[in-house]
């Protein structure tokens, strides 16, 4: 059973002595409070702590990190707000910078932890507003208790943390991500500054030291020592980067043939024509993994990828997409779109595109090839977890 609910006040009105005893008893009793309220603002430097049990407040600052700290200030915050020492614990702090580590390390001393997506928490609709950490502390404070104990649930979204070996499943994808980012800044960099002496036929390949050797510019001439110092420097990055990611390669390869839940994942979703190892890889850890999902709306808000309506009265606009999701998951969905069209031209997924945006311009099509990504992620969900194939498409082999 949940505890008790915080008091509050109720609205004057005439009551005859009746109603008025059994609302006395009714506040009464929820007047008796069990339950002790932790909110979390979090920094670098300093966790500021708001302990709460409906009726009143403490407010403690910590240093970061600090847990034997904070689990002393809760025991204390019990004592001074007239708890049980056994009385259940409810906090909840802003997803960020920390990941999920504060979630699970709370949890494991038995508290109910709310780990709130920052986005959803309702802020003063001002040019200017007065932000502290203070300030900050006591609106989650009150937000928690509005959601946990009055059912509030729309007063902010909580975070779906995934578990331990579900995080560390989604470090390949991700660390490929990283790594193709630095390759391509190395690169540019390198074509960026042979460019600006002229020269425009650059090649990464091979031994770089001896290309540089042999170029030459407009009068000429050789490439300065410097710069060709510095350019076989930051081609030494790019081997190093471009090494890694040949080493990553084979790691999508051995992970495909192993025995394990990722895997099985993986070759299910590549046995349709046009689903490439990556693609899997990213949708197996990201989303179908670990994830589960009670309807089609939620699987399309997941990725970002439902649409955002503006109205009130007679005005009616579409924002496009909320693109409030996980980045990743819309990417890779939006060109496995383009992948579908190409390699399963007679699905009826292509069929339902070609007839609504083939036609049209540019921009229909880049709306249209959204809403496909849409309905492929749902198709891919409904294929991973109940067997159904999508109409019309082909498997491979």
């Amino acid at each position: 059973m949940r505890a008790a609910c915080p008091s509050f006040k109720i609205g004057f009105q005439q009551l005859n002595s009746e109603d008025m005893t059994m609302q006395a008893a009714q506040i009464k009793s929820y007047e008796v409070n069990t339950t002790l309220y932790m909110a979390m603002e979090l920094s670098n430097s300093k966790w500021k702590l708001g302990f709460g049990n409906g009726t009143k407040i403490r407010r403690k600052s910590i240093d970061a990190r600090d847990r034997q700290r904070c689990l002393e200030e809760v025991a204390l915050a019990k004592v001074k707000l007239k708890l049980p020492a056994d009385a259940p614990v409810v906090c909840c702090f802003e997803a960020g910078r920390d990941g999920h580590w504060i979630y699970r390390w709370l949890e494991s001393e038995g508290f109910e932890v709310m780990e709130i997506d920052s986005s959803s928490i309702e802020t003063a609709r001002g040019r200017k507003h007065v932000k502290t950490d203070r300030i900050d502390v006591e609106k989650l404070l009150d937000l928690l208790i509005r959601f946990h104990c009055f059912g509030l649930r729309k007063a902010f979204r909580v975070v779906r943390v995934p578990s331990v070996a579900a995080e560390a499943g989604q470090r390949l994808h991700r660390e490929d991500e990283y790594l193709i980012r630095q390759r391509t800044r190395i690169s540019n960099r390198i074509k960026g500054l042979l460019i600006a002496q002229g020269v425009d036929d650059v090649s990464l390949q091979g031994d770089f030291a001896s290309y540089l050797e042999r170029v030459r510019l407009w009068n000429g001439k050789g490439l300065t020592a410097q710069l060709k110092t510095e350019l076989v420097r930051m081609h030494a990055q790019y081997t190093v980067f471009n090494d890694q990611l040949k080493a990553l390669a084979k790691s999508y390869i051995e992970e495909l043939a192993a025995d394990t839940p990722l895997a099985e994942m993986r070759r299910c979703l590549e046995t349709l024509k046009s689903m490439g190892p990556k693609t899997s890889r990213i949708l197996s850890a990201e989303v179908f993994g670990w994830r589960s999902f009670n309807n089609t709306k939620q699987v399309g808000a997941f990725a970002g990828l439902t649409p955002t309506p503006s109205q009130s009265g007679d005005s009616d606009t579409e924002q496009g997409i909320s693109k409030a999701g996980n980045r990743r998951v819309r990417r890779v969905m939006i060109e496995f779109a383009w992948l579908w069209l190409r390699w399963q031209p007679d699905s009826e997924l292509s069929r339902w595109f070609n007839y609504r945006f083939a036609n049209g311009g540019k921009r229909q099509r880049r709306i249209g090839i959204v809403a496909l990504a849409r309905k492929l992620l749902i198709a891919l969900w409904r294929y991973v977890e109940h067997g159904v194939i999508p109409q019309g498409a082909l498997l491979k082999g």
